[in-house]
């Protein structure tokens, strides 16, 4: 029974679990959020592995003008967040790149990013012996956050001065 358990949990893992595969770089959990009517950009994830020492130096996606890698940081309390030429990846380790304080930011999109859907791109590697790798994945499109209209405990939010 256990079997069967580990079997729908590896299946239901796979078809929720975008995965590219070139030699030797893996990539999965390619995420990008859904956009609100109007907006421009939008924020993608991924975890990327590859077994030897490698950077991600771009990602493209025709659902964008361009697509940048970007780094969020808190210097004195402030969120700052520029983007960077390339984001290391330590040999056979998995970077994450939303755990990381990396992301990347969808400039100049071409039309609304809609849940449900998928994104594609081409993300670009290049491997401690200079050597490039490109891959295409599919990443899925997450909601929106919703803000809830019930307001009904908003006066538990207040300090009441007297």
């Amino acid at each position: 029974m256990q079997k069967i358990h580990l079997s729908l949990a590896v299946l239901a893992a796979s078809l929720f679990s975008a995965v590219a595969f070139a030699g030797d770089i893996q990539i999965e959990k390619a995420t990008v959020r859904a956009t609100a009517p109007g907006q421009e950009t939008a924020m993608g994830d991924l975890h990327i592995v590859s077994k030897m020492a490698a950077k991600l130096v771009s990602v493209s996606s025709p659902a964008a003008q361009s697509v940048e890698l970007h780094h969020m940081s808190t210097d004195n309390g402030m969120m700052t967040m520029r983007e960077v030429k390339d984001i290391e990846l330590p040999a056979g380790k998995t970077v994450d790149l939303g755990e990381s304080g990396y992301h990347l930011m969808l400039m100049g999109l071409k039309s609304p990013i809609q849940a449900g859907k998928t994104v594609p791109f081409t993300i670009t590697v290049q491997l401690a012996n200079k050597k490039t790798v490109k891959m295409n994945v599919e990443a899925q499109v997450t909601p929106l956050i919703e803000i809830k209209e019930d307001m009904g405990d908003h006066e538990h939010m207040h300090m009441h001065h007297h």
